[in-house]
């Protein structure tokens, strides 16, 4: 006998995926260069660097294309699972903006949203401020969705575990010495400390994914770092991740598994920072640098978004069965 499974609730839900942005070519760096930093200026030399970047990963970011994919799929999953749904993707520094996601959601008529960040740890400088675009844009555009904010899923059973996998399937990339003289490095994208609150959650959530991962795989050699840390002069979180290769060299580690665990998807800082960059500073240390997959719209890491979004929508006010929902249930 089959169950099929019962509906949340009758009414559709809007479900909002954030993701931070990127160019579609090297003609858009500047502006997109130039949104990232509130109309600040770069240097043209600083400029040029950064598009010669993109040029050497191929002349774009491919993040929307793989927030979209990972939006068709989520979409999927949560309809399986009797969650009424349309997903929508906004970016935080290009197009589609977040601004232009609120008007398609309210264009649709739904009203009731989850909105969520394909950033698994929660820091008010990060999530927090696409969380205070998306309540601009409600203001903005004058609609009133009732919404239930994803603040962080870092612990994620099946993000630790599909982050797992990927770590199990990149040893395969070592001979048997490297392998026993191995260190995973475990990395995420640095954030300015001056901004950041005492009690802000992401250094904490970042290492809690770090260790949780390393348990589930089985590393017993491992440690953390920070990466693409941007041009200002503050303080950033550290370590830093070429600091660290160079510690290791200096220690005689033969091999390093880079686990960027603070991304979710390809795209610049993995693409370029840790492809290219963490790679050939390895290769001038001596060392032999590998990195795990991204997850990208992997089937466990979809069905770990589904589920954080399910759970979130049982637990908000808005998402309990009406009276008629609870009948057809029983």
């Amino acid at each position: 006998m089959t169950t099929k499974t019962q509906p949340m609730s009758a009414e559709p839900t809007g479900v909002l995926l954030m993701a931070y942005g990127g160019p579609a070519s090297l003609d858009e760096v500047e502006p997109y260069v130039m949104d990232v930093r509130g109309g600040r200026p770069l240097s043209p030399k600083i400029l040029e660097e950064i598009k010669d970047r993109y040029r050497r990963v191929g002349g774009r970011s491919p993040l929307l294309e793989i927030t979209q994919s990972q939006a068709i799929a989520i979409e999927e999953a949560l309809t399986r699972r009797g969650v009424s749904n349309r997903t929508f993707v906004g970016m935080r520094h290009w197009y589609p903006y977040i601004k232009d996601a609120v008007r398609a959601i309210a264009d649709s008529g739904l009203d009731r949203v989850v909105a969520i960040c394909m950033a698994p740890h929660y820091s008010n400088v990060s999530v927090g401020a696409y969380f205070s675009q998306y309540q601009a844009a409600l203001r903005d555009l004058d609609v009133g969705f009732k919404t239930v904010y994803v603040n962080s899923w870092h612990d994620n059973a099946d993000l630790i575990q599909a982050f797992a996998d990927r770590v199990t399937e990149a040893l395969a990339l070592f001979s048997p010495a490297e392998r026993r003289g191995l260190v995973a490095v475990f990395t995420a994208h640095s954030l300015p400390l001056p901004r950041l609150t005492p009690d802000d959650p992401y250094d904490g959530q970042q290492r809690e994914t770090a260790a949780l991962v390393a348990k589930r795989a089985r590393l017993e050699n491992w440690s953390f770092a920070y990466q693409s840390q941007g041009y200002s002069q503050e303080p950033w979180l550290g370590p830093r991740v070429e600091e660290k290769l160079r510690e290791l060299a200096g220690a005689g580690v033969p091999a390093v598994l880079i686990i960027p665990t603070g991304f979710v998807c390809d795209h610049i800082e993995v693409l370029y920072d840790v492809d290219i960059a963490f790679r050939e500073l390895a290769q001038s240390l001596g060392i032999h640098l590998e990195r795990t997959r991204s997850l990208n719209d992997d089937p466990l890491f979809i069905k770990a978004v589904a589920g954080t979004i399910r759970l979130a929508l049982s637990a908000s006010v808005f998402a309990q069965l009406n009276e008629k929902d609870k009948e057809s249930a029983t």
